[in-house]
């Protein structure tokens, strides 16, 4: 096998369904010499066991890169679109280009290289799993920050998705820039 074949990267997006904060996506190559034991789909994963893995995976990996979508482009293009552009991002701003992408869900995006839609692709290719700690592990601690800057919303604890506490808090405490304005209880808080 020709040290090309090593250059596949796994790609992986989380905050789809979030009201607010970014969509993030990371590509990762692993470094098939320097293996990791339990990648898996972030979300199967402890907090704690996410973050060990997440360091892991930075310092082995061949490279690694992060992209997003920003709220007002969530907002403009649809979180399908945005999400894809995320992607797109992520492999962009790899160090190397991979000679193929192995992209979790079933679309991919346009990419440099040729890419294959993995359906549950987190949950059974550990490039695709990689990817997905990543992701979730930046975009947690952004949402983290987030709470720092909106106290009262609960951003640290929910991540910006809709809990229960987040409606009230939304309901409560009025829209932020942070929320995506094209999202059913953002938008009809704006009528």
């Amino acid at each position: 096998m020709s040290p090309l074949h090593f250059l596949l990267a796994g790609v992986d997006e989380v905050g789809r369904g979030p009201l607010a904060g970014p969509v993030v996506a990371a590509a990762v190559i692993l470094d098939p010499a320097r293996p990791i034991a339990g990648l898996a789909d972030s979300k199967a994963l402890s907090e704690k066991r996410r973050q060990a893995l997440d360091i892991e995976i930075r310092e082995k990996a061949l490279a690694w890169a992060l992209g997003r979508a920003e709220v007002d482009e969530i907002d403009a293009l649809n979180i399908l679109q945005a999400s894809l552009l995320a992607m797109q991002r992520a492999v962009a701003a790899l160090s190397v280009t991979p000679y193929r992408a192995l992209v979790d869900g079933n679309r991919c995006p346009l990419l440099a290289c040729p890419a294959e839609a993995v359906i549950k692709g987190d949950q059974t290719v550990p490039v695709i799993g990689a990817a997905s700690i990543i992701a979730k592990v930046a975009r947690d601690a952004e949402m983290v920050a987030l709470d720092a800057v909106y106290p009262g919303y609960g951003f640290a604890v929910h991540k910006g998705y809709p809990t229960k506490a987040h409606l009230e808090a939304l309901d409560r405490l009025g829209v932020l820039p942070v929320h995506r304005r094209s999202f059913a209880p953002v938008r009809n808080l704006l009528r």
